[in-house]
């Protein structure tokens, strides 16, 4: 899982060097998915999606990545809605469908 992890965060960061952020932002949320549960990969998968808030001078974005990144220290390890893809764009407690490849790296 943390091999899976890292590689979606290294595909994230290539893309945010290259200036695409639509790709960068879905690699970042496949990372949130997969380490939701392990505090410091959650937080590091939000800070990833700061990064592109930040770029874009989003305040809505920035704001609501803040809010997930103390709420990542305070409650990886209790809670976590499974399948959430850790946007602003989304409720922080909404439960989404893990997609069949993270499905199987999780389950294993």
């Amino acid at each position: 899982m943390k091999a899976a992890w890292q590689d979606e965060m290294e595909l994230g960061n290539s893309a945010f060097a290259n200036g695409d952020m639509a790709s960068a932002f879905g690699h970042f949320e496949r990372a949130h998915i997969l380490g939701q549960r392990m505090t410091w990969l959650h937080v590091r998968a939000h800070c990833g999606m700061l990064r592109i808030g930040w770029s874009r001078r989003d305040g809505f974005d920035i704001a609501g990545q803040l809010l997930r990144i103390i709420a990542a220290v305070l409650m990886s390890r209790i809670w976590v809605p499974a399948g959430n893809t850790g946007g602003s764009n989304v409720s922080a407690m909404q439960r989404m469908p893990v997609p069949d490849d993270l499905r199987r790296i999780l389950d294993a």
